[in-house]
């Protein structure tokens, strides 16, 4: 049974998707729970993009420990060099450097000559491995680049000093047979390729991410990459779950098998989901809400009588379980403890403290505490612990059917000053807004909101997550409280203090362009 490498880069491409923007305590609370979840390498993100970047890459590195921890460079010796200042402290650190190989990239987009491409990969993969003993080389859009060309290439870089060679579908085109025989063609083109890791590294533009990767398994990579939900550029990435899955259910058909704690699964889909704002849809395989739901008559009777009828996954290899322990407002500190611990909550003695006089608190408004609730206190303290500048005080807003509504606001400052004001809207939530514009002194456009629930029922908490823009600059925000108009205030402020930070970071730094391997 062959042992496939998950190589997890929802720190990188899967923060490129649009609308998401981590905090650096977001970054290492996810990255923390990919190292329990069991991956093999984690692309922590892109050194050489932004200050903030270099330094989130460079505390996971620090602390992650029992995984290879990956930082993406183009084939510059600038962005060589910042992925090894960010990563040189890790215990296993890697390189990954990558080149477009495609003609329509090479004349469009690197405006190069096949043999300057050529050069370009070597020399930087021989840069590399000036610091590096772990270097993994991709070809950009390697499903529509001449397979002729890719032996060449490839078999030079691995001259160079490359030590994993990955091959993406950059742009979700390829079939899973094509796939399939463009790995086959080149193990039988390059001579030196028993030498280096293969991987795959598939998107979703055409919905065949997944099986192209599961194709590429067949094929005889050792190593796939993908993210958690399958979140990314456009239509996303492989879900690293579901390819997780599918070797587990289907082992003795794949012959292959990962390291991956399937029972993390859940908990590490929902912490990514609730961090970047991207909501798991109900269908989604594995981790939906719905993965496991019976409606129809006959499924129901099937499960009933045997679960394997119209189960294939059993839902506690993944995760999903009943609570046991139903937390309320009898609840005391050890019962509250064993919760945290079974969330995986890594908190100081100060952070239980505070994190449990939030869970009682909310206990005089909600009967039943779910675990959802649990995390979204915890993800609303750190995200008010970390890089506040703006805090909400108070809220008061008056709504009539037939009148204007108007809102009043306090808000704390960074230099603790509180500024109230009042404003109007068509609607509470505009009021709101308008509020917190004419009390801030600046004028912000509202990209996007969405609202949520962590539970079902008419006491659970309202997760608001908005995209707003100012000045040519973008924020994300979230906000979490009992009442929609209050969480609706939080989150608008999260991203304006987003906002900031991003404007502090950049301000000491030159920006790189995204990259897009």
């Amino acid at each position: 049974m062959r042992r496939i490498e998950i190589f997890d880069t929802t720190l990188r491409d899967g923060e490129q998707s649009a609308g998401v923007n981590l905090h650096l305590h977001e970054k290492l609370e996810i990255a923390h729970q990919l190292e329990r979840y069991g991956v093999d390498v984690l692309e922590a993100g892109f050194p050489a993009s932004s200050r903030g970047e270099f330094q989130a890459v460079q505390q996971i590195a620090r602390t992650v420990k029992n995984c290879v921890v990956a930082g993406l460079a183009r084939s510059t010796e600038r962005d060589i060099d910042a992925v090894w200042e960010a990563v040189r402290e890790a215990a296993q650190p890697r390189l990954h450097v990558f080149i477009a190989t495609s003609p329509i990239h090479m004349e469009y987009k690197l405006r190069m000559t096949p043999e300057q491409v050529l050069e370009t990969a070597v020399a930087a993969v021989r840069y590399g491995a000036r610091h590096f003993s772990d270097i993994e080389w991709s070809a950009e859009d390697a499903t529509r680049s001449d397979w002729d060309f890719l032996a060449l290439i490839i078999e030079r870089v691995i001259d160079a000093g490359a030590t994993v060679i990955n091959l993406p579908d950059t742009v979700g085109y390829i079939t899973p047979d094509e796939y399939k025989r463009m790995f086959q063609y080149l193990l039988e083109r390059v001579p030196n390729i028993h030498r280096v890791k293969l991987s795959a590294h598939c998107h979703d533009d055409l919905g065949l991410a997944v099986a192209n990767t599961l194709a590429a398994i067949e094929a005889g990579v050792h190593q796939v990459e993908g993210t958690i939900n399958g979140i990314g550029e456009r239509a996303g990435n492989a879900s690293l779950e579901e390819v997780g899955v599918a070797l587990a259910i289907r082992k003795e058909y794949y012959q292959a098998t990962t390291r991956l704690n399937l029972r993390e699964t859940v908990h590490t889909s929902k912490l990514v989901s609730k961090l970047t704002g991207m909501v798991v849809p109900p269908n989604k395989a594995v981790v939906g809400v719905n993965a496991f739901a019976h409606e129809s008559g006959i499924h129901q009777d099937g499960v009933l009588k045997h679960k394997l009828t119209y189960e294939i996954i059993r839902p506690e290899m993944v995760g999903w379980t009943s609570n046991s322990m139903v937390l309320g407002k009898h609840s005391g500190r050890h019962a509250f403890r064993e919760k945290c611990a079974e969330l995986k909550l890594e908190l100081s003695e100060a952070e239980f403290e505070q994190l449990f006089n939030a869970f009682k608190a909310l206990t005089e408004k909600k009967k039943e505490i779910t675990d959802d609730d649990i995390l979204a206190l915890y993800m609303e303290m750190n995200s008010q612990a970390a890089d506040s500048k703006y805090e909400l005080q108070f809220l008061h807003v008056w709504y009539g059917t037939n009148g204007t509504t108007t809102a009043t606001v306090g808000i704390r400052c960074p230099d603790g000053r509180v500024v109230e004001e009042a404003a109007t809207g068509k609607g509470s939530v505009e009021a709101i807004y308008n509020t917190i514009e004419r009390a801030l002194g600046t004028s912000l456009q509202l990209i996007d909101y969405r609202i949520q629930s962590t539970t079902g029922g008419r006491d659970s908490l309202a997760e608001v997550y908005v995209k707003v823009e100012t000045e040519g600059w973008t924020g994300n925000g979230r906000g979490v409280d009992n009442d929609v108009l209050a969480a609706s205030a939080k989150a608008y402020l999260d991203a304006i203090n987003r906002i900031h930070l991003k404007q502090q970071w950049e301000q000491s730094t030159t920006t790189g362009s995204s990259a897009h391997a």
